[in-house]
């Protein structure tokens, strides 16, 4: 039995390495990454400790070179998912028992795990997986994955510690309970560490996880969930079940059980899932908590004042790193017109310099988009504005899959402040762009605020000060996370926790206490030291 208050190790965020040429680290990756790429893996369920085959498999192949199999996933089915469920449950009491600093422990050793041998497995997996370049993959397979493991601990400690006061001859205070039933997390394809965190942030609390993983990133989270096994995570408490949205989620949805939904992805779906726990609450043990992050149609808004240089390497990093899959990359901008010349001709000088390819050269800054299903849709989106005479497109526009799902980072200038690339989330290499009149400012800052259903980033760019204080007041509920100078992306643990409302979410702050708070439940406790003995108040005597 624990018999000392357990300080947490203080958290620092992981370094970013280098990946320089003749650094250790270059040269480890590039071994993973050829031995990943000449071997094929079968990706089972990972059920109650159990690694479960169903038979029903899909391919898992890179999407920068449709000739790389990366291996095979067996999907869950309902049967799979009751067995999940099941083992979930059982595993329920002993997790929920086990001492904080015991559960603590299991996620700061993955950490550390990550931290060295584990590195270039899971960074390999992810460029290969999801074609990320080097970099990308390291901010987000291995260093976003440590900090929300390391932060998270620190947090839940924090957490634990805030009491209530105490009155003479009373004792009060608050335990955090981890809520009753099954979290079921539902992560994307676009960042690894998002996996990571979506089912371990409840876990480490003492909750028990359903994880449905999004089909085009089981490479990599199989070796996520590995890194959790090697950490020595309990069997049951997460269990892993890739497989289709249906086949999945609607025997999690039906399920009693359901205590919280910890998602990511699209905000259909998102709604679907709220729909669902609203038509069937009835039905429910618990009053589920929800939680998500659903995507965003990201901003930048210069002033006449703005650092051309700066806004110029912001505007093409946060629309194109990662292919602009990224939930906060900058999807539109509006210039004022008294900078566009200079601004267009630096910014195009410098989108035509990237070089696009395959992430295994690591001399690329793009690789392709995530799948045949993803590529369609962006292509649709630059054929319209090819077609509209209202637009022009100054950067990219061509797209080619003879080899892998390839969009050139692409830039559509349009007269239209409507147009559909400025209002509709596209997820890919496309920055809209909407030149106003310097004079509109308020107007312009209007536009921006209410053009998109989303909340989720934005930045502004100028060097006038009391620009930027009226901006950020015009542009108070258009983000989650805001940015003054500096792209709307590359969002740090501990750092800026993230998250958007509007239609991008719930924004419960991954990565910070806020988020852990969802899945705790409080149960206060007042102990008496000298109860009354006497059912009579003295207000009742005679005077």
């Amino acid at each position: 039995m624990s018999n000392a208050f357990f300080k947490v190790p203080t958290p620092v965020n992981e370094p970013v390495l280098s990946y320089a040429p003749g650094t250790p680290e270059k040269a480890t990756l590039k071994n993973w990454l050829a031995r990943m790429q000449a071997e094929e893996i079968e990706v089972p369920l990972f059920i109650g400790g159990e690694e479960i085959k169903t038979g029903n498999v899909a391919e898992m192949r890179a999407p920068h070179d449709h000739s790389v199999k990366l291996g095979v996933y067996h999907k869950a089915g309902e049967k799979e998912v009751k067995l999940a469920i099941e083992a979930a449950l059982d595993a329920r009491s002993d997790w929920a028992a086990m001492p904080w600093e015991h559960r603590v422990s299991i996620f700061l050793k993955a950490a550390d795990l990550l931290s060295g041998s584990w590195r270039p497995i899971i960074n390999a997996s992810t460029m290969l997986g999801q074609s990320k370049t080097v970099y990308q993959a390291e901010i987000d397979a291995a260093c976003e994955i440590c900090d929300f493991y390391r932060f998270n601990s620190h947090y839940m400690a924090d957490i634990m510690a805030d009491q209530p006061i105490s009155s003479p001859g009373v004792w009060n205070r608050v335990e955090y309970r981890p809520l009753e039933g099954f979290i079921f997390a539902v992560s994307p394809f676009n960042f690894t560490s998002i996996g990571g965190n979506l089912p371990t942030a409840p876990a480490m609390v003492g909750n028990v996880v359903l994880w449905k993983p999004a089909s085009s990133s089981v490479y990599s989270n199989w070796y996520v969930m590995q890194l959790l096994r090697a950490a020595g995570l309990p069997d049951g408490v997460i269990n892993f079940v890739p497989g289709s949205g249906r086949q999945v989620g609607d025997p999690v949805m039906a399920s009693p059980d359901l205590a919280g939904i910890h998602f990511t992805g699209s905000t259909a779906v998102f709604q679907s899932m709220w729909r669902s726990v609203g038509e069937t609450i009835h039905e429910k043990k618990y009053y589920p908590r929800i939680v998500g992050e659903t995507g965003g149609k990201d901003f930048i808004f210069a002033h006449p004042s703005a650092d051309v240089d700066a806004l110029a390497v912001a505007a093409m990093r946060g629309a194109f790193e990662y292919q602009g899959q990224k939930c906060s990359a900058a999807s539109r901008l509006y210039v004022p017109r008294s900078i566009w010349p200079e601004f267009k001709e630096k910014y195009v000088a410098m989108v035509n310099e990237i070089k696009m390819g395959s992430p295994t050269d690591f001399t690329n800054f793009m690789t392709a988009v995530i799948d045949r299903g993803a590529y369609e849709d962006i292509k649709a989106y630059i054929e319209k504005a090819k077609a509209d005479p209202g637009c022009e497109i100054i950067t990219g526009g061509g797209c080619d899959d003879s080899v892998g799902f390839f969009i050139e980072p692409t830039t559509i200038v349009a007269s239209d402040p409507k147009f559909v690339t400025m209002c509709e989330e596209i997820f890919g290499p496309v920055l809209s762009v909407y030149v106003y009149e310097d004079e509109d400012l308020a107007a312009a800052t209007s536009l921006c605020d209410s053009t998109s259903p989303y909340a989720l980033t934005g930045a502004i760019f100028a060097q006038d000060r009391y620009a930027i204080v009226e901006m950020a007041e015009a542009l108070r509920d258009a983000a989650g996370n805001f940015y003054i100078n500096d792209k709307p992306t590359g969002a740090v643990v501990g750092q800026q926790p993230f998250g958007g409302g509007r239609a991008s979410g719930t924004n419960d702050k991954a990565g910070s206490a806020t988020n852990l708070l969802r899945w705790m439940t409080v149960r206060t406790i007042k102990e008496n030291m000298v109860p009354p003995t006497d059912w009579r108040y003295p207000f009742m005597g005679e005077a």
